[in-house]
């Protein structure tokens, strides 16, 4: 355990400056912070989706994407109902199956899709975890298998450093959940065959809403291969053993929230006037060095990523490391409530069922001067909580 800093509570005082925008939440996270409700109004409300507007909308919000994005021309991109989730879901219930997978977990929601494939399916699978702050061994797995991994850990603060451990001529197919990674890591599409995310996340849009995006190997794989199992009807991709074009081009399995499409929309077109996917990263980069270095100049508190090729640019999470700390868990809630409490850092708990700590989200939609106004909070709120704890032992 690192040594305590001779600081108190009463030595550090409350700063004087404060986030403009306290919300650090990592989903649904922070709006662009151009976001005005009024910026909504040509939202198709009372219209169908099937409308020529409506359609047309949901398109634009799949061509923007890839845009954006630079997925290729060649993938499909639809818009699925049930956010990130959603979207997981629906690719390991339509593609596994028809050859052995290998799970991968490091994390709370890698740790849930293991067991959707291993309990719910009962698919042959090799599963490979590690624990919270680390990653597994991408380049030992067999993928010759199907490979079902999240890119970039929300709950663990630990990413794919890149996708150089998948290889080009892979047997099986890869299924990546980016969903706090797209927007704000370089993302190799052709090392992946699937891959989710929401617009709740990095572009901080609304939920519910997932994303889809399918290689021809993915799409080759649902014309050839009927799961054992019957699908329910938001999950099914096919039509007469054929890929249902219509969802790639915006034509929903069912009814999407056309002011949250206006949303998304709005955010795409902030996106593009911050340099696209480059600025977005440069933005996400930038707030993530920030508490970085807040780390490296206080002994107290570490990044609970263990490797710093691995380290999360988005959901970056904490741990406390001063060894006058009894209870982790009890102390990091206290100087969360703290800093909410002030209004100056909403949400930063760590999440439920990861290491006791805090998790900032840094990605392209929140402030650096945010971030760095938040930060001597948090070294008051610590202080704080300290002299809190010493007061009453």
């Amino acid at each position: 355990m690192a040594m305590t800093p001779p600081a108190s509570h009463e030595t550090v005082r409350k700063p004087s400056a404060r986030p403009a925008n306290p919300r650090f939440s990592s989903g649904p996270c922070a709006k662009p912070p151009v976001f005005k409700l009024d910026a909504l109004s040509d939202a198709p409300l009372g219209r169908s989706h099937r409308a020529a507007v409506g359609k047309a909308k949901l398109k634009a919000a799949i061509e923007e994407t890839r845009e954006i994005l630079g997925v290729p021309g060649d993938y499909k991109i639809g818009i699925v109902p049930a956010s990130d989730t959603g979207a997981v879901e629906m690719a390991m219930w339509s593609l596994l199956g028809e050859r052995k997978a290998t799970m991968v977990a490091w994390e709370s929601f890698g740790a849930g899709w293991v067991t959707d494939v291993v309990k719910q399916l009962k698919i042959d699978a090799d599963v490979k975890t590690a624990d919270y702050g680390q990653i597994v061994d991408m380049p030992a797995l067999d993928y010759d298998t199907d490979v079902v991994f999240t890119w970039n850990g929300t709950t663990s603060g630990v990413r794919m450093p890149n996708g150089d451990a998948i290889p080009a001529d892979r047997g099986g197919l890869t299924i990546c959940d980016a969903t706090s990674a797209a927007f704000a890591q370089d993302l190799p599409w052709y090392k992946l065959d699937v891959t989710t995310f929401s617009w709740q996340k990095v572009l901080g849009g609304e939920a519910a809403h997932g994303m889809l995006i399918l290689s021809p190997r993915a799409v080759e794989r649902l014309e050839t291969y009927t799961p054992a199992w019957p699908l329910p009807k938001v999950f099914r991709l096919t039509k007469g053993g054929k890929l249902n074009q219509g969802i790639f081009v915006g034509e929903t399995i069912n009814t999407p929230s056309m002011l949250c499409v206006e949303d998304y929309l709005q955010a795409l077109d902030w996106a593009r006037s911050v340099g696209g996917l480059k600025g977005l990263m440069a933005r996400a980069d930038a707030n993530a060095q920030a508490v970085w270095d807040f780390c490296d100049a206080n002994d107290w508190i570490a990044n609970l990523a263990d490797d710093p090729a691995t380290r999360s640019n988005t959901s970056v999470c904490l741990k406390f490391t001063d060894s006058r700390i009894t209870d982790g868990a009890t102390f990091a809630k206290a100087v969360a409530k703290r800093l909410e409490a002030e209004g100056v850092a909403l949400d930063i708990g760590a999440y439920r069922d990861a290491p006791a700590g805090l998790r900032i989200w840094c990605g392209g939609t929140v402030e650096t001067a945010d971030i760095e106004a938040m930060l001597p909070w948090l070294d008051w709120a610590f202080h704080a909580e300290i002299d809190a704890q010493a007061k009453a032992a």
